[in-house]
Formats: structure tokens, C-alpha cells, sequence
């Protein structure tokens, strides 16, 4: 009787655990089945867009203006739009967020911490509209009386704010990476002599540093593709500039104003949204391979 209740046991285990085995298969399987409609979406109508514009004439053209005669439908004005914004918002990212990480990981006690993280969380939170209207109402006015020049929409303040937005980001993933290190190496150094700061920047940061990189990428990948606060902030004028403090537009922005346009279906001007979609998502599939890559490169195992 015994050994018959044990078997029964045992099978409604194995039972629960295909159960399980099963439903996290289908997770994974809808996960990559929503990507490979998204790419063939993509494609289906990025192939129609190319068929009336060129591709050369796309990736190489300086005019943007998939709406007004002339039409004309050169991304580079965009391209140089998002880059501008995504240097600025590394600009503001990287360093604060490295600092903040280094804090956190190894200098910060348990009540600074039980503050901090908590804000970086509502930082992480805050919805993107909030900042964009945050950078066009307090930011950009800051940087008027610095520079009276500056226009009402400008890539500056745009920048400034996606850094904060991707900011914890880069702060919480290099902590990680830090905490990750044994503490076996930090006592290493103290036993040498060496200072705390020095541990931190001799032995900690260069031990984690392929997590430290990856989260840089990540940021970045995220500023990128960032589209509400851009599009509030930095406005729709597609230049060639790069002066950060004009208006210009992204990708992102210019995706936007396609889909919100009069702009009838099947249309050069609406494959167009599709055209940049692609673009955007080969940019982003480069800057997670090479998180990969330097994740893997770097990594130190212990």
C-alpha cells in the first residue's frame, strides 16, 4: 500500500513538473513567434517601400519629407538627429550612472541604500511623456538663460532628459556587476595596503567591466529607441545640424508624424514608417550583438 502511494506521488510530480516544463515552453515559443511577425511585418512592407524609392537614396539622402512635394525620403537628417541625442544622453548616463553604481556597490551602507534604490526605481518608472514635458518646461527654459539663442525645441534638452531616463539602467546593471565580484579579491587589496578607492578602481570596476560595458550598450540601445520625451522635446525639424540646440528629429519622431499624418495606406510615405521601423531594429540588433560580444570578450570567471 505504501509503495503504491509513493509511485502515485511520484508520477503526479512528474506530471506537475511537464506541466511546468510546458507552459514555460509556450512562454519562450510565443516570445519568439511575436518577434519573427514582427521582423516579417517589418520586411513585407519595407520591400514594398524600396520598390518605389531606392535604397541608396534612402540611406544616403540629406532630405527628409515624406509628406510635401517635393517628396523626398533621405534618413540621414534622422540618423544624425538620433545619434545627437543618444551622445548627449551618454554623455549625461555614463559617468552619473558609473558613479552612482560604485556608490552603491562599495561605498553605501544599508540606510543609504534603502533610499537610493528605491529612487532610481521611480526614475526607471516614470512614464516618457512626463519627461518629455519635464525637459520643454523646466530644462529647455534653464538653458535659454545659458544660451538665449537656443531654440524652443532643441536636442540638448532632449538629450539631457533621455540620460536621466536610461540612467538607471546603467547604474543598476553595473551594480550588479560589481556585486558579482568576490569579496575574496577586495580583502586581496586591503591586505596589500591599498585604499578603498583604490580596490574600487584597481580591482572592482576592471573585474566587472564586461557587465559595466554591456550595460553602457544597453543604455544606449534604449536611448535610441526612445520616442515620446524626444518628440516632445527636440521637436520635428529634420536637419542636418548638429548644433544641440536647434531643432531636429529622430527616427523614432519621424515614425511618429508618418503614422499620425493624412497619409493613406500603401503609400511610399507610409511604408516609409516601416522602412525606419527595419533600420531601427537592425541598429538595435548590432548594439545588443556587441553587448554580447563584449560581455563574453571580457568576462572574468571566477
Amino acid at each position: 500500500m505504501g509503495e503504491r502511494l509513493r509511485t502515485k506521488a511520484s508520477n503526479i510530480g512528474v506530471l506537475k513538473e511537464r506541466a511546468i516544463k510546458s507552459v514555460l515552453f509556450s512562454c519562450a515559443l510565443l516570445s519568439l513567434m511575436v518577434t519573427i511577425l514582427i521582423i516579417v511585418t517589418l520586411i513585407g512592407d519595407t520591400i514594398d517601400f524600396f520598390t518605389e524609392v531606392s535604397v541608396i537614396e534612402f540611406l544616403t539622402g540629406t532630405n527628409w519629407s515624406p509628406a510635401m512635394r517635393p517628396y523626398s525620403f533621405g534618413v540621414l537628417p534622422l540618423i544624425t538627429g538620433t545619434l545627437m541625442i543618444t551622445v548627449i544622453s551618454a554623455a549625461v548616463a555614463i559617468p552619473f550612472g558609473i558613479a552612482t553604481s560604485v556608490y552603491l556597490s562599495e561605498y553605501a551602507d544599508k540606510k543609504a541604500r534603502k533610499i537610493i534604490k528605491p529612487v532610481l526605481e521611480v526614475l526607471a518608472g516614470v512614464p516618457t511623456v512626463v519627461y518629455g514635458f519635464f525637459a520643454l518646461t523646466f530644462i529647455t527654459p534653464i538653458i535659454k538663460i545659458i544660451f538665449p539663442e537656443t531654440s524652443m525645441y532643441n536636442a540638448l534638452s532632449a538629450g539631457i532628459v533621455v540620460g536621466v531616463m536610461i540612467l538607471p539602467m546603467i547604474s543598476s546593471l553595473s551594480e550588479d556587476a560589481m556585486n558579482s565580484v568576490p569579496n575574496d579579491l577586495r580583502d586581496g587589496g586591503y591586505a596589500l595596503g591599498a585604499s578603498k578607492f583604490n580596490v574600487t578602481t584597481s580591482i572592482v570596476v576592471p573585474a566587472s567591466i564586461s557587465g559595466i560595458l554591456s550595460s553602457f550598450i544597453l543604455g544606449l540601445s534604449r536611448a535610441i529607441g526612445e520616442t515620446m520625451a524626444v518628440t516632445i522635446a527636440a521637436g520635428r525639424l529634420p536637419n542636418m545640424s548638429i548644433n544641440p540646440l536647434e531643432s531636429i528629429e529622430t527616427m523614432t519622431a519621424a515614425m511618429v508624424e508618418v503614422a499620425e499624418g493624412d497619409i493613406a495606406a500603401g503609400t511610399a510615405a507610409y511604408n516609409s514608417l516601416f522602412a525606419i521601423g527595419l533600420l531601427l531594429l537592425v541598429i538595435t540588433l548590432i548594439m545588443n550583438l556587441i553587448s554580447q560580444y563584449l560581455r563574453s570578450r571580457y568576462r572574468e570567471k571566477y
